[in-house]
């Protein structure tokens, strides 16, 4: 072999190794963990419109239909043992029109879902919630009580029926992730 076949053998040789090289140090070369989390990242972020238009049209259909803003009120879904909370408070205690507001609603929402009827929720959140077609289903099976509150009110979601108490939660769960109110999941 001449020179110049032996250095063109070398360069070869060595733009091979730097190639490998590189590659070993981007993780998204060398890890298909990585690469999977790169690819769902770049999904959910092209996801964000999509999901930023569903939450602000579910604050703005849900004042509508709530009667109240959810600017001035506090909203928590509690998942408990045998079904779940719904509970709505006037973030200022001097705030009478929303007080009288968050307990109309809730009381109203308390005989509607009695009655299997969810067509506020759906009005509010443009899509029927998981949990819902078995919370209908069930519906003998469970209990909804509106209590009064200091600074608003709540619906008491009760059941001793095991799949009602999964799909409560499944509807709680929705709630707590299109209203955003940081409460547990679990």
């Amino acid at each position: 072999m001449n020179m110049t076949g032996a250095l063109t053998g070398t360069i070869f040789l060595l733009s091979g190794a730097l190639a490998s090289a590189a590659a070993a140090s981007d993780p998204a070369q060398s890890c298909p963990l990585h690469a999977q989390h790169q690819a769902q990242t770049a999904a959910h972020e092209s996801d964000q419109p999509a999901q930023h238009d569903h939450l602000a049209g579910v604050d703005h259909r849900g004042d509508e239909v709530m009667g109240f803003s959810h600017e001035r009120t506090s909203h928590h879904f509690l998942l408990e043992p045998e079904g779940g909370t719904i509970q709505v408070e006037a973030k200022d205690s001097g705030d009478t029109e929303s007080l009288k507001q968050i307990r109309s609603h809730l009381a109203e929402a308390a005989r509607q879902f009695t009655a299997g009827d969810f067509s506020m929720p759906q009005e509010i959140h443009d899509r029927v919630l998981p949990g819902v077609p078995e919370m209908i289903q069930r519906k003998d099976a469970i209990t909804y009580r509106y209590e009064d509150l200091e600074k608003g009110g709540r619906v008491v979601i009760r059941t001793s029926d095991p799949e009602a108490v999964a799909a409560i939660h499944a509807f709680l769960q929705a709630q707590i992730g299109d209203h955003r109110t940081g409460d547990p999941m679990h």
